[in-house]
């Protein structure tokens, strides 16, 4: 239906919101030897956890949006 279809854009883009996000603060510290000191170590830290936490939890519920279904495996329990 329109109203899961709208979910599931919602989750589409919040998904590549945070990719986007995370991808560039990767990338800025990691090639920027000025933001090699502690802060920007556990700040790049944080963004590799949060994409890793994002990549494995909001797929499925964004392709069940999108599919209109409420399947989970027995596995993914």
């Amino acid at each position: 239906s329109w109203h899961s279809q709208t979910h599931g854009r919602l989750f589409l883009g919040m998904y590549l919101a945070a990719l986007l996000g995370n991808g560039f603060i990767i990338t800025a510290v990691a090639c920027d030897h000025h933001l090699h000191n502690s802060m920007y170590f556990f700040l790049l830290n944080l963004s590799i956890l949060d994409l890793g936490s994002t990549s494995t939890t909001l797929p499925k519920p964004m392709t069940n949006s999108l599919w209109d279904t409420r399947d989970i495996s027995y596995a993914g329990c």
